[in-house]
């Protein structure tokens, strides 16, 4: 039998020490950055960086898939993501990744974070701006299996940060 007030005493613990940012990064959907939204809190994140056109709280079709966590997830909004990294390193942020397919990275499973962290997600068709990612300190992706190579950007985000809490959980366990 699982003791659960242990259990959520130890996820309480691992999610404070577990700082984690999500820069989005020209989303043009409205209802996958709600999405995210509700993701960053099921996992406890720091905060939520919109950039470029990517949509931002207030906003009616954000609000309705955010289903309330767009008031309880702090957001910033940045003119462009390359901006938003540049103030991240400035503000201590220990490691920010770049989150794309097709590129020389390490997959989200293996990679070894370091917190504080940062994430950064693109758009579905352009990806990360090219500068952005030449300022971030690495590159994580998901490994893609089929013919497309292509996944919801929503899906990769719960994918990826609910990797890097897997990997820091067992590392706080004892287990490499």
């Amino acid at each position: 039998m699982i003791n659960t007030d242990i259990n959520a005493y130890f996820l309480l613990n691992l999610i404070m020490k577990t700082e984690i940012t999500i820069v989005l990064d020209r989303l043009r959907s409205a209802y996958n950055t709600g999405n995210i939204f509700r993701i960053a809190d099921a996992i406890g994140a720091k905060e939520i960086i919109c950039c470029g056109y990517t949509p931002f709280p207030p906003h009616p079709k954000l609000a309705k898939t955010a289903m309330g966590s767009d008031e309880m997830v702090r957001s910033r909004h940045f003119e462009n993501s390359t901006l938003a990294v540049d103030m991240l390193h400035t503000e201590g942020i220990r490691q920010i990744l770049a989150v794309e397919t097709g590129l020389d990275g390490v997959c989200a499973w293996e990679k070894k974070y370091e917190f504080p962290l940062a994430l950064v997600f693109g758009n579905e068709a352009l990806g990360i701006l090219p500068d952005t990612i030449s300022k971030c300190d690495g590159i994580v992706n998901l490994p893609m299996f089929g013919i497309k190579s292509s996944i919801n950007v929503g899906n990769c985000a719960a994918a990826v940060l609910y990797s890097v809490l897997a990997q820091a959980s067992k590392t706080r366990r004892g287990h490499s």
